[in-house]
């Protein structure tokens, strides 16, 4: 499996560029800022992008989304409690810190549920709906990694002080979803260096 780490925009946002190593075949995970950037690596993976997945709606995830669906056609899929939110006034309200205009997102193609599976050529993800950070905020699931979001991060869990958010709601996705997982499991958050399950189990201060 393919897994290209690229972080974008002003609030440093990971965004994944995912795909078979052997099909060719790929997707991309919140792409927060930069199309430019993101379709370069894109092109030099060899990747033939189908998907586009956002873990959730905030602007820092969608800021090069127009843009960069336009460029691979690819199908958008978040889940189905946030489709609201990718042209709400939240977005449009935190929109001049990506420092630039607010483009309108593309409507998405596919509306996800918890326990969907995404497939891509021959990989295959599980969608966790893990509400806290945002209402339709999920994680992906498969081949030993999970695509956390704004969920879990390396010593940290996102953060409950925007509309919609919820602290207990939060708590109750990482210790029923994420924390059940094995400890080997790597973790790719949303913002910061990748972490495993383990060391969160372990060293997580938010978790104790």
């Amino acid at each position: 499996m393919i897994v290209k780490t690229l972080v974008v925009g002003p609030f440093a946002t990971n965004c994944y560029v995912v795909g078979s190593s052997s099909a060719k075949q790929g997707m991309i995970i919140d792409p927060g800022a930069e199309a430019n950037a993101i379709l370069r690596t894109v092109r030099q993976t060899g990747l033939s992008i189908s998907l586009i997945v956002l873990t959730h709606a905030h602007i820092d995830h969608i800021g090069a989304l127009r843009s960069v669906k336009e460029e691979t056609k690819a199908r958008l899929a978040l889940h189905e409690m946030e489709k609201g939110i990718l042209s709400s006034g939240v977005n449009k309200m935190f929109s001049f810190f990506n420092l630039g205009s607010f483009e309108s997102p593309p409507q998405p193609d596919k509306l996800l549920k918890d326990g969907d599976q995404i497939e891509v050529s021959d990989l295959s993800f599980k969608v966790l709906h893990t509400p806290g950070h945002s209402p339709g905020g999920i994680c992906l699931l498969g081949h030993g990694v999970v695509f956390s979001g704004d969920t879990l991060f390396n010593f940290g869990v996102g953060r409950t002080d925007f509309p919609g958010c919820s602290h207990k709601q939060l708590m109750k996705s990482i210790h029923d979803k994420l924390m059940t997982l094995p400890d080997e499991t790597i973790v790719y958050p949303g913002h910061g260096p990748a972490t495993t399950i383990g060391e969160e189990r372990r060293g997580n201060p938010f978790l104790r």
